[in-house]
This record gives structure tokens, sequence and C-alpha cells, in this order.
């Protein structure tokens, strides 16, 4: 998510959204996303142009270790571009070793992508609300956080995805990217006000018109607000850096304890609004807080990347009998963090990876993942065993093989959402 006051300047002058479009019908349902997964969807897409030469490999292991580490509970398939393909095999058969049904697991998959931020730029995967059986992938017309970033490509992933996924792609008018979304898979969602109600995304939609487009996509019933903050971050604050659903009613929340933050007060006014909010179901929210780190490794206190690095744990991943989640080198907070998780999902098993080079990038674990569900869904508890004993990909291959994907074109013949990819495109040119 790292960019520079140049893009910034071009892309702005593309800025332009669809008209508010919105949806009736039986609409899509949004699980949990603790539900059952097919598989968990990455990217190996950082370049040097965004990330930097001495960042660049470090986070492409980053990458390569989250991967290993969810493909020990369920298939991973991986983005990457041709270019890219050869490294990427090295690094997987490194990090898998002798692990045959861990290398098994783990598919590469030739892509158009600009960077590695799946959870933004992927589909939201879905079921249908009359049919359980049905799955499929909402285009929400990514546009670089408010066209801060170079994104042609990654404009066109969820496209890419949910071809080679085989499900139907579901357009909407909407503008937004899978991190602002934080759903209960029973009616609730939380969402951030600065993300999604932001005009470098969504000119013209008023709050109401933005629910009853999601209510249509996502199926819920009641979105609770948080204010978030604009222009901090690139993201304009996503959800998933400061709150998350463990179950129905129960929430995990950021605190940010450093009060020359800017991130103190607004984690503070997100926890009262958590802890006074109800549910779709009118229950009152159970708020459990994970406090960030302070004392931090060497590459979060570069200057370099003082103004990106995202130090949190709320950014977890959840597959199948697994959570994922980071640590930073503070191990009072990171042993913290990992034992309330711990706590809070006893029939997974909570695994904490170094991903300094994806947080010096203004991301973490969630945000380059994206979770396919199963399609007859059901829960994942204790879906599939550890390493050695991890169910295979389903045909899909392993880390020695790759499929291709057919990019899609930047200018996708689509109603709901060609102003936006018409965007994407001109933004490229300029």
């Amino acid at each position: 998510m790292r960019t520079t006051a140049l893009t910034l300047l071009t892309l702005a002058v593309a800025a332009r959204a669809a008209d508010p479009v919105v949806q009736t019908g039986s609409g899509w349902v949004m699980p949990e996303e603790g539900d059952a997964h097919k598989r968990t969807w990455m990217g190996f897409g950082p370049t040097a142009d965004i990330w930097g030469d001495s960042l660049l490999p470090i986070v492409r292991a980053n990458l390569v270790s989250v991967a290993t580490a969810i493909a020990a509970y369920e298939p991973v398939s991986f983005l990457v571009r041709s270019d890219d393909m050869a490294e990427l095999k090295d690094l997987v058969a490194n990090a898998t070793g002798s692990n045959a049904a861990l290398a098994a697991n783990i598919t590469l998959v030739e892509a158009q992508l600009d960077d590695l931020w799946l959870r933004d730029t992927g589909p939201t995967f879905v079921r249908a609300a009359n049919n359980s059986a049905t799955t499929g992938g909402i285009d929400f017309n990514f546009n670089g956080w408010g066209n801060k970033q170079k994104h042609s490509n990654d404009a066109t992933v969820a496209k890419q995805v949910t071809d080679i996924a085989g499900v139907q792609r579901v357009t909407t008018a909407l503008v937004l990217e899978g991190g602002a979304l934080e759903v209960d898979g029973n009616g609730t969602a939380i969402i951030t006000e600065s993300c999604v109600l932001n005009d470098n995304r969504n000119p013209g939609w008023s709050k109401e018109q933005v629910e009853q487009e999601l209510k249509f996509l996502i199926g819920v019933q009641k979105i609770i607000w948080l204010p978030g903050i604009k222009g901090k971050d690139i993201t304009d604050a996503h959800t998933d850096f400061y709150a998350r659903f463990v179950a129905p009613g129960q929430v995990v929340a950021a605190l940010d304890p450093n009060p020359d933050s800017y991130d103190h007060n607004v984690t503070l006014t997100h926890l009262d609004i958590l802890r006074n909010a109800t549910d779709a179901s009118g229950r009152t929210l159970n708020v459990t807080v994970l406090t960030a780190p302070t004392n931090l490794r060497s590459l979060a206190n570069d200057p370099k990347n003082a103004d990106n690095f995202a130090a949190g744990y709320i950014n977890f991943y959840i597959a199948n009998g697994v959570v994922v989640m980071p640590q930073y080198g503070d191990d009072e907070a990171d042993t913290a963090a990992k034992n309330t998780l711990q706590s809070l999902y006893p029939s997974r098993t909570v695994v904490a990876l170094d991903i300094d080079g994806i947080a010096a990038g203004g991301g973490g674990i969630h945000c380059s993942t994206q979770q396919e569900f199963k399609h007859d869904g059901g829960s994942a508890v204790n879906a599939t065993g550890p390493a050695g004993g991890a169910a295979g990909a389903s045909g899909t291959g392993g880390a020695g093989a790759s499929a291709s994907a057919k990019p899609s074109s930047a200018l996708r013949c689509v109603p709901a959402g060609a102003v936006a990819a018409l965007v994407a495109a001109l933004a490229m040119l300029l």
C-alpha cells in the first residue's frame, strides 16, 4: 500500500466513480471468515517500483511465510506474474523443504497484478441468499484506495479470480475494498465511514444507499459504523485494522496505547462505540481489547517506513483450523496478543509470524489474503490437520506446477463497474 506524492497527484486527476445504483432481489450472504474454506487466495505482487529495492525481498519472503503457514491447513492459490514465477517456485520450495503435502497445497497461478493486497483487489466471496450451494465473488471496482496507487492490473484481479474459481462475478456500482468489511455471518457488519463513505470512492452515495446496497450484496441487516480517519493511511482506515468479529456478539478491537499517535484517539472512540453497540439480534457486543505493540524491531523504526508501518494484532487471518497472526518483536505485547487470540479461538492453532516487510507497506496478514468458502458451507474449526497431514489441493496442483489465468481487459463491459474500470485504465495512461 506504499505510494508517492507524484502518484497521488497523477491519479487524483482520474478520481471519478459510478453513480449510485442500488440493487434489489434475493441477494447474497457473506459468511463469517471462520466458515469452512475451499482455499485461500494470495498475490505475489510486490514490485520495486512500489516497494523499493531494499524492502522487496523482505516482503516477498514474508508472503511465502504466510502462504506456507496457511497451506499447512488448507490449499493456497498464489497469483504471480509470469516474470516472477521462477523466483516464487524457488521460495516455496525452500520454505516447504521435503514436506510434499505442504508443497502440494500451494498452487502458483499466472495472473496480472500490481501489488499483493488480495483482500482489497480480489473478490469478496459470498453465497446466494436463496441457495447456499451457489457461490459468487463480488467485484467492488478496486480503484487504488481512492486513486492513490497505480492499479490497472489490480482493477482486474477480482474478475481474474472469479474466472479461475469458476464462480459468478457479482457486480455493483459501489467502490470499496474487502478490508473495509467485517461481518459476523449472522446479519451484522462493522464498517469504517472514512473508507466507504468517502468521495474518493463513492461520491454522491448517501449512507442509506450504501447500507441498502450492502444488505443486498453481503446479507446484513445492521451495520455498526466506526468513524475511522481519512488521509492518515492509504486505505483511509480499513475496518480490519481496528475491529473483528470472533463470533456473533463477540468482537476483538484495537487499542493504540501511544497518546502521541493519531490512532490513540481513533481506537478509544471505536472502543466506546463498540461497547455501546448492539448487533442485528439485539445483543450488546462483548468487546476484547488487543493492545498494539510499542517496542518494535528495527525495520519499523527505519525513517523510510515510519509513515507506513502498520503495527497491530487485529489484522490476523482465520483459516481452516488455524489463526495466523503477526508478531513484531515486542515480547510482552506479542505474547499477550497470542494468548488472547488462543483463548478466543480455543479449537484452532494460533501461529505467529514475523511480517515486518508487509507491515512496512501499511498492511498485514489479513490484507494479503482472501478466503474462498466451500460451496456447501459448514464449520471449519478442525477441517484439516497441520503440515504433513494436510488435505491435498483438490486437484489444483502444487508449487512445482502452475496454472494460467487469462487476464481480463481493464475496460470491463459491465454496466455497474464500467466507470470505475475506465478510471483505472485512464490512471495508468496519465
